[in-house]
């Protein structure tokens, strides 16, 4: 029989704090707009691009008040890094020549308002697209949802095509300082504080809507006391966290496109 000793649970989640801190390395070294076209790939092949071109993914140029982007005609799963452009915040390609996707103008609201928000995810995924269609916010309901506890915001009414200032403005001031937002009628956004972040918080989010669809089938869905969703939370939303889950991504989609980083 073993000696082992019962142990504190604040004391064991400290150690997997400093072990998860001091021994993580998540990803190889890849370039912002490598992140970028990864980003892409990894979300089209979860689904998320499944309409063709609807949806957006962008990030923060280097100057401010610029924003990188896929051409409009371009799909998430034809990404790669050398085809993104760099707009401005009225939308006009710094080249002079290439064609931003439009509703990209919401987009930068979200970046006015909210500067540590580095990378801005937008799709219009099956699972969370059904939830929009019958007027149901996202119920954590199960560990996996936990990351949105408190952190995914809901808009109630579509406020049509995102393509003018007004429906950048209603979007913007929804989604408040949350990480996420299930937009009525319509998709996702996530915004986060990395392209890392943006991206897994929208894969997460399209999987937990597709569990919360079933659990629907079979009859209530059971919310997770607040107290536990709020420990969870904390836990997986931690940076390096989030990192090891986008590198995990990002192996597979560069097993079926290795030239995306091209």
């Amino acid at each position: 029989m073993s000696d082992y000793a019962f142990q504190d649970k604040e004391a064991l989640r400290s150690r997997v704090d400093r072990e998860i801190e001091a021994r993580a390395t998540p990803s190889a070294n890849w370039t912002s707009a490598q992140k970028m076209a990864l980003a892409c790939r990894m979300l089209a092949a979860q689904g998320h691009w499944h309409g063709g071109l609807a949806g957006q993914i962008t990030s923060r140029g280097d100057e401010p008040g610029t924003i990188w982007t896929l051409p409009f005609g371009i799909g998430a799963d034809e990404a790669r890094a050398s085809e993104l452009i760099l707009i401005d915040e009225d939308i006009n390609p710094l080249d002079g020549k290439s064609l931003p996707n439009p509703a990209n103008r919401f987009h930068a609201w979200i970046y006015r308002h909210r500067p540590e928000v580095q990378c801005i995810v937008h799709t219009h995924p099956p699972s969370v697209s059904a939830l929009s269609m019958v007027g149901e916010p996202l119920v954590v309901a199960h560990m996996d949802a936990t990351p949105f506890f408190d952190d995914c915001a809901y808009l109630p009414e579509w406020p049509g095509l995102p393509i003018g200032d007004d429906e950048g403005e209603i979007i913007s001031k929804a989604l408040g300082n949350k990480r996420a937002i299930l937009l009525a009628n319509h998709g996702l956004l996530t915004a986060g504080k990395s392209v890392e972040e943006a991206t897994v918080m929208a894969i997460w989010l399209e999987q937990v809507a597709a569990l919360q669809l079933r659990a629907r089938a079979i009859g209530p869905v059971n919310p997770v006391p607040a107290d536990r969703a709020r420990e969870s939370h904390d836990f997986l939303v931690k940076p390096k966290i989030l990192e090891l889950t986008f590198a995990y991504f990002a192996r597979r989609a560069l097993r079926e496109a290795p030239d995306c980083l091209d």
